[in-house]
């Protein structure tokens, strides 16, 4: 029931605390039988529709980028023709999937179902879990906005951030450690071919961004999206680019991701194996806009529930206390460098001060 105040307004902060103190989630509204939104979920309408329509891939000339990673030997024809698809993948798109990456099948399946049968838990089997203290490196949330001008999403996450490849796994909950900690070894395992391949799509020597450690610590969001009854009204994410260097996803095939293009919105349809690579706007920096980081959302459905796992690069400790900025080698009299420098600390309270739904931070660090 939507919570009114004394004076007959809609009570937003109550209702917001009435939910978080239920600690049971988006699901726990579904598994309630809601049929209809809670409003602090009700995204205004221009957030909805500030694209055109989505493009179908399968109906239109424009086909997402492909890296099919099979053969990339150091210094082979077939590495060389790797990196330049990267290259145009991650300047023109931003976004692109990966084929034949070497995480095997069983390892992504066993993943998604961990990460399925986690938030289908009873309530009081993840209830300790669940906090928006982001200090907590293991934490259960559905990412309800702080601040009435932003809306909540349509979803739940279970957080599990990694300092420099490490995490206690006793703080995993039982019920997906061992998939996690699996899941984690091979997305370690993928970083370093991707920070080599990146390297190289940028003119740099393979080991320059391993190097930089720029990518050494990763946060997994293992993200939940019941099934909506008003999918019309909301998010299951807003609009937004990643504040990572790098984002490798997988998810299940319910389908729903949908990234900007050419200023529209372009479907990506899952595929089966596949893992969907994404720049972050710390490598559109440290790039000096060679790679770009683009906005893109998850839709709310009515069908679900939708399974994905999102595994953020950040640098390690040590280089989280280094200043970023674009790399010495790419600044030329020709290409001028468009950002400054800073330390990433300055650019995550950034975001912590401008709320949930901010859009990118790019510009505010431009020269």
């Amino acid at each position: 029931m939507e919570a009114i105040s004394s004076n007959g307004h809609y009570d937003w902060a109550k209702e917001v605390k009435d939910f978080d103190e239920t600690k049971a989630g988006v699901k726990g509204l579904v598994d309630a039988g809601v049929t209809k939104i809670p409003k602090f979920f009700v995204h205004p309408k221009e957030s909805l529709e500030s694209l055109p329509p989505a493009k179908n891939p399968s109906n239109d000339a424009l086909v997402f980028p492909t890296i099919d990673l099979q053969g990339m030997d150091s210094y082979s024809d077939r590495r060389r023709e790797i990196v330049d698809g990267i290259r145009t993948a991650a300047s023109e798109w931003g976004f692109f999937r990966l084929v034949n990456h070497g995480v095997p099948m069983t390892t992504l399946d066993a993943m998604l179902d961990a990460v399925r049968r986690f938030h289908e838990q009873p309530r009081e089997d993840k209830m300790e879990l669940y906090s928006a203290d982001s200090r907590r490196r293991v934490r259960f949330n559905s990412n309800v906005a702080q601040r009435e001008l932003d809306a909540a999403c349509w979803r739940d996450l279970l957080t599990c951030v990694f300092h420099d490849d490490t995490l206690d796994p006793e703080a995993i909950p039982l019920v997906c450690r061992k998939e996690v900690q699996e899941y984690v070894k091979c997305m370690i395992q993928l970083r370093e071919t991707m920070c080599e391949l990146l390297s190289e799509a940028l003119g740099l020597n393979s080991d320059h961004l391993s190097r930089l450690e720029c990518m050494k610590s990763e946060a997994l969001a293992c993200l939940y999206y019941p099934i909506c009854p008003q999918p019309e009204l909301t998010l299951g994410t807003v609009k937004h680019s990643d504040t990572t260097f790098l984002t490798l996803l997988l998810q299940d095939t319910t389908g729903g991701l949908q990234i900007v293009h050419q200023n529209q919105w372009f479907d990506v349809p899952p595929v089966p194996g596949a893992l969907i690579a994404n720049i972050g706007d710390l490598m559109q920096i440290i790039s000096n806009d060679k790679f770009k980081s683009v906005e893109h959302r998850v839709l709310a459905q009515p069908i679900g529930p939708r399974v994905s796992v999102a595994c953020f690069f950040t640098p390690s400790g040590r280089a989280g206390s280094k200043t970023f900025g674009p790399i010495k080698e790419l600044v030329t009299e020709e290409s001028p460098a468009i950002y400054r420098e800073f330390l990433c600390g300055e650019y995550y309270q950034y975001y912590k001060m401008k709320g949930t739904n901010v859009t990118s931070a790019l510009p505010h660090y431009k020269l």
